[in-house]
């Protein structure tokens, strides 16, 4: 029988768990042992009675070292350690988010020990394997938070309000990106009564925003960030600077600024400039979803409130992990999904290479490097496996 391990989240700040008890049932349905290390899900609130009850055992301290090393399969929110990935034995498999493109000794690692490894940001964007996004799942999470945190540390109401003291207009925010986490942002705001607007450099989000009460920032240039799958893809500096320049006036009448562009591999493009934040008035707020890559405001810092020029700026780097029982719910669902595309009924695993999905996830198989850009950034030009979204942009809070 097939045996997966579930360890805790080690990492600082993480409160998530790779699966909850419900995603445990769903596991055991397909004859696949699941183990758990106990305790592992006590940030996101799930008991370890719940997932002993679903037909998980658990792992108690003393028994980790084996579980790792016994192990077919191990599920993880976070990149493992090093360490932790020593323990894993030559064909087994591991299933994570492994930041490929930063974390290269893990890669190495990975590689030297035979370890089948699949990265959930590496998951394709498309119909099939929608119920396996992982970076979309966690990303909707994010935004929605990041408007919640625009409208607790704004001095301001959201919506506009006909009070008998007169009345109050509508807090104006802008949101960069119009992503899963842009377009959550764009939504939640709106839902809170916001005067919303939005920048973003493909032009066929422009029919989404709008659908969600927003006002598209129009970029009346012919060069298009639109990439493969509906991403944004890396544009030209000049690019960058003409729509900074048609931007900065919507930012200097903002009350705030929620910021959600990245690019795979690349830093974060810088969209909000020092000049930008002096422009805007004292009390406004900037959410900056990018920071784990730099960040999209010049003056954000990860993981902190700051304010620059009367401006606060909060840098969250894990809102999702705020949010935990929720997060930690359709991560297991994303997972579930993922792994019954392994593991067939009988509970036999199968690596199919032939698989769009699997083929695009697999980071290391067999000791080689199966993601090309990883393996290319890396030095190593002899990989097998396919290049999936090496042009192109994701939603921040993965």
């Amino acid at each position: 029988m097939l045996t997966v391990f579930v360890p805790k989240e080690r990492a600082g700040g993480e409160t998530r768990v790779a699966i909850t008890p419900a995603a445990v049932k769903s596991l055991v349905k397909r004859n696949i042992q699941v183990r758990i290390e106990a305790g592992a899900g006590r940030g996101a609130h799930c008991v370890d009675a719940d997932y002993e009850g679903a037909g998980a055992g658990l792992v108690a301290d003393g028994d980790i070292d084996a579980a790792w090393s016994e192990a077919d399969m191990v599920l993880k929110v976070d990149s493992p350690s090093l360490d932790e990935v020593a323990k894993l034995r030559e064909g087994a498999v591991l299933i994570s988010f492994l930041d490929p493109y930063r974390n290269h000794d893990l890669v190495a690692l990975l590689r030297d020990r035979k370890v089948s490894s699949l990265a959930m940001e590496l998951i394709p964007r498309i119909s099939r394997a929608q119920s396996m996004d992982a970076l979309s799942s966690q990303a909707s999470i994010a935004g929605y938070k990041a408007a919640l945190l625009v409208a607790a540390n704004l001095d301001k109401y959201c919506p506009l309000l006909m009070t008998a003291a007169g009345t109050i207009k509508p807090a104006r925010v802008v949101v960069m990106g119009a992503g899963v986490a842009g377009l959550q942002a764009v939504a939640t705001a709106k839902r809170l009564g916001a005067i919303v607007e939005v920048s973003d450099i493909r032009p066929a989000v422009k029919e989404e925003v709008e659908s969600l009460g927003g006002t598209f920032i129009e970029l009346p240039m012919k060069e298009s960030g639109e990439g493969e799958g509906g991403y944004a893809r890396q544009v030209s500096g000049d690019f960058l600077k003409k729509q900074q320049a048609i931007v900065a006036e919507h930012v200097r009448q903002a009350d705030a600024v929620i910021t959600t562009a990245l690019v795979p591999g690349k830093p974060a493009p810088r969209l909000v400039t020092e000049q930008m934040v002096k422009d805007m008035r004292e009390g406004a707020v900037i959410v900056d979803l990018a920071v784990a890559q730099g960040g999209n405001c010049e003056l954000s810092e990860k993981d902190q409130e700051v304010v620059r020029h009367g401006v606060l700026i909060i840098g969250p780097s894990n809102l999702p992990a705020t949010m935990p029982l929720d997060a930690s719910t359709v991560y297991g669902r994303n997972l579930v999904a993922l792994v019954q595309l392994l593991v067939d009924k009988e509970g036999q695993l199968t690596i199919d290479l032939d698989d769009e999905v699997i083929a695009g996830a697999l980071l290391t198989h067999d000791g080689t490097v199966h993601h090309k850009p990883t393996a290319e950034a890396m030095g190593e030009g002899d990989a097998t496996g396919q290049g999936v979204g090496e042009e192109s942009g994701k939603e921040a809070g993965a």
